[in-house]
């Protein structure tokens, strides 16, 4: 009776193996989430024939067994990887098909690479193409980032019935304004960055790190490439149009953010070189030209990360195990709910998940920005010598009435230094500068949460008939690190946006808005709310040589003697976005 019985158990458990690749709907939804199931067929190398017939090479990783399954599409400059792929075993083995294409130019893609230009075509011939495969099942979701998340953005509005949902993260969809930010080029971005990508393979990389810095500071801009040893055409196209043309326009969105069907979940960081674009992607989506039953899919996740997301120690600061992230599994929660119709509730969340630095804590909110924000102005004070970090420069809630100005002057030849990165950085070093003015609160007595927009409304004048203004907002700690948490630049002949940029008048004071981008950030008690105001970050942004002429071209450069006003008439602040919790 026990070997009958032992007989019956065994014979359980091996129909139990043979059918584990053939969970049905219902057992996939009680277990949660997708199971790894099934063995993987690689098909690499695959050419997918564009329009044009150009032929752009595709890795393919799907279930071994026969029937349809939805789809997850990469499509990247970086190298569509190869045998053994681990996010694309990882979900194949969980009843996907997952696809990662070369982009256009790039590895063993055909065509010439010209950086974001083609994305949209490609994007639509390709969606079509796996819609034609027999083991598409007619839903396909999107992913990756920065550029990856780009060639998302550029062919959802045209409609393709296929695409259902999209993750793209820490990125845009509309080029012009990553590559210029009110006026000003994002120099130490985008000059390395294209280095980068049209490097010869027979130059050692030591090498081309060995002479960025000669060229971030060569002149003119529109030959860095020049001081590299070769021509990159896509560079030197985007340093020629400054203004928002008919150049820009194959790589933006555009008006068209209606047309797009798509759930999606925006990623982003904090301390993000694209974090403004993420916002504004969210805040397309959202916006009421969208269709209701589209908005209400739309998400925004921001943590406390660099453009490499996801990490717990970023820059100087260590922000807690709870702001590691695991792409990986909130991504399969996403695909498995939105192409799967798995009820694992992240729809059903609030829209708006936030890390809250200081804190260190995640939040859901309804919306953004908060809509119980209260827009704090603190102003700026100061007996006349705000420079450096010595000086006597303060930030109050109360107006200024009779002060005197603020003054420094900005040499091109000689600018604040930034890095590369827009992390928590200690500014410590850069606040002993003459050319750098110093506005902090007393220590805080009670914390004080800032989650939001944060713009600088600066008066000031100049010498010149052009030039730029920065400022960041920084939080003092007890010990004297003064850790940035976000910041902004003007060039001043972009001061009022949507117009045609036009110089200043020497002497004249000018009203600058300057958009810092946004924050979430508990200032805690003993701590100082501090603004840094300059007229450089670089090489982030390039050098304003302050000549008013076209600035690629431009050899020659002038001091600018800069006066920052804070008075009656002239009332300099920084607008915080205070939200009044309890921690």
């Amino acid at each position: 009776m026990k070997s009958v019985q032992f007989q019956s158990l065994l014979l359980s458990v091996l129909l139990l193996l043979l059918t584990a690749g053939r969970l049905t709907a219902q057992e996939k939804l009680t277990a949660g989430e997708s199971m790894p199931v099934y063995k993987v067929i690689e098909e690499l190398d695959v050419k997918v024939e564009m329009r044009d017939g150009i032929r752009l090479s595709t890795n393919i990783y799907r279930p071994d067994t026969a029937g349809s399954f939805p789809v997850i599409l990469i499509r990247s400059p970086y190298g569509n990887g190869g045998t053994g792929n681990r996010d694309g075993h990882f979900y194949a083995q969980r009843g996907y098909v997952y696809i990662v294409q070369d982009t256009r130019g790039r590895y063993e893609s055909e065509g010439l690479f010209y950086a974001m230009q083609h994305e949209t075509e490609d994007g639509c011939d390709m969606q079509n193409w796996v819609g034609q495969q027999n083991w598409c099942n007619g839903k396909l979701g999107t992913t990756g980032g920065s550029y990856v998340g780009f060639t998302q953005w550029m062919p959802a509005p045209y409609q393709q019935p296929l695409l259902k949902t999209m993750i793209p993260a820490v990125t845009f969809s509309d080029f012009y304004s990553a590559v210029y930010q009110n006026g000003a080029f994002r120099l130490g971005l985008f000059v390395p960055w294209s280095i980068e990508m049209t490097t010869p393979f027979i130059i050692p990389a030591d090498t081309v790190q060995n002479r960025m810095q000669k060229v971030l500071q060569s002149l003119p801009l529109i030959e860095q490439d020049k001081e590299m040893g070769w021509r990159i055409p896509f560079l030197r196209d985007w340093l020629s149009h400054p203004v928002r043309d008919k150049f820009w326009e194959a790589t933006q969105v555009g008006n068209n953010y209606f047309k797009i069907d798509a759930s999606i979940c925006n990623i982003g960081g904090w301390f993000d070189i694209l974090l403004g674009n993420t916002i504004d992607n969210y805040l397309f989506m959202t916006g009421d030209d969208i269709a209701p039953e589209i908005r209400k899919k739309q998400k925004l996740l921001i943590g406390p990360w660099l453009h490499n997301w996801g990490r717990q120690q970023v820059g100087d600061i260590d922000f807690g195990e709870d702001a590691a992230f695991n792409n990986r599994e909130f991504q399969l929660r996403w695909f498995d709910s939105q192409l799967k119709d798995m009820n694992n509730g992240i729809m059903e969340e609030p829209p708006v998940k936030i890390f809250v630095m200081g804190a260190n804590k995640w939040r859901f909110e309804n919306e953004w920005p908060l809509a119980r924000t209260d827009y704090q102005k603190y102003y700026f004070h100061s007996g006349g010598n705000a420079n450096t970090l010595n000086g006597d420069g303060s930030l109050s809630l109360v107006k200024a009435k009779n002060e005197p100005a603020d003054k420094f002057t900005y040499n091109p030849a000689n600018p604040v230094v930034s890095k590369e990165e827009m992390g928590p950085w200690d500014q410590s070093s850069i606040e002993m500068r003459k050319d750098v003015l110093v506005y902090s609160t007393p220590a805080l007595k009670e914390d004080l949460e800032v989650t939001g927009p944060v713009k600088v409304i600066l008066y000031a004048s100049s010498s010149a008939i052009n030039t730029d203004f920065t400022a960041k907002l920084v939080d003092v700690y007890p010990d004297g690190r003064a850790i940035r948490l976000c910041e902004g630049i003007i060039r001043a002949s972009y001061r009022i946006a949507g117009e045609t940029p036009n110089n200043i008048n020497p002497g004249e004071v000018y009203e600058y808005e300057i958009d810092l981008w946004a924050t979430s950030n508990l200032f805690k008690a003993g701590h100082q709310i501090r603004v840094e105001i300059s007229s450089s970050s670089f090489p982030r942004f390039d050098r304003n040589l302050n000549t008013g002429t076209c600035f690629a071209n431009e050899t020659s450069m002038v001091k600018a003697e800069q006066v920052v006003f804070h008075n009656e008439k002239y009332p300099s602040c920084i607008v915080l976005p205070v939200i009044e919790n309890k921690h």
